[in-house]
């Protein structure tokens, strides 16, 4: 299923970025349209994601959110904020890796869709997540080449589709002979230099 390979790759170099944020970089601002909080910290983007990641397993077991209820609410990053993602995400992953039906219908909280769609939709906003945090905290990062293709394979023809929707931006401008990594991050919106 290649839904579940790119969901898995996205999670992946989301659990990247998030394991080289310092403690201090918890408390700094995040960009206000990365939250419906105001003034949100990345703490506050962490503990989104964190939240997410425990969610993830019940939406894949077909369970809607009247089943699962306040379960995943309130504080899941505690004092250990980057330990506890992490291991949210290890049992999402190990639910991603598991025998799944990706014509299963799930429920997510805008719609029901097939959990291979699911995955994708999933998978689209962490790769993205993954990139524009790292470079909010500063880093020299870029997203896995096999990452980039499959985002390219799986998405890019329907981008104008998802624009509409409001999940992306307008396209951005990149350099000429740019890689494939920032003409994707130019056709979705997020390039910056």
């Amino acid at each position: 299923m290649k839904q579940r390979e790119m969901f898995l790759q996205a999670d992946a170099a989301l659990r990247c970025v998030v394991d080289q944020i310092t403690p201090a970089q918890l408390d700094q601002p995040a960009p206000a349209e990365w939250s419906r909080k105001s003034n949100p910290t990345l703490r506050d983007i962490l503990a989104s994601h964190a939240e997410d990641e425990a969610w993830l397993p019940a939406v894949l077991e077909g369970r809607t959110i009247e089943e699962v209820g306040d379960t995943y609410k309130g504080d899941l990053l505690g004092d250990d904020p980057i330990g506890n993602y992490d291991r949210l995400n290890e049992s999402t992953t190990k639910v991603a890796n598991g025998d799944l039906d990706p014509d299963k219908v799930v429920h997510l909280s805008y719609g029901d869709y097939s959990l291979g769609e699911a995955l994708q939709h999933t998978a689209l906003y962490r790769a993205f997540q993954a990139w524009s945090i790292a470079k909010h905290i500063g880093l020299d990062y870029s997203l896995p080449d096999v990452l980039v293709e499959n985002l390219w394979e799986q998405i890019a023809p329907d981008i104008e589709m998802w624009r509409g929707f409001g999940v992306f931006p307008p396209e951005v401008a990149v350099p000429e002979g740019s890689n494939r990594e920032v003409q994707l991050l130019g056709k979705v919106g997020y390039w910056r230099a």
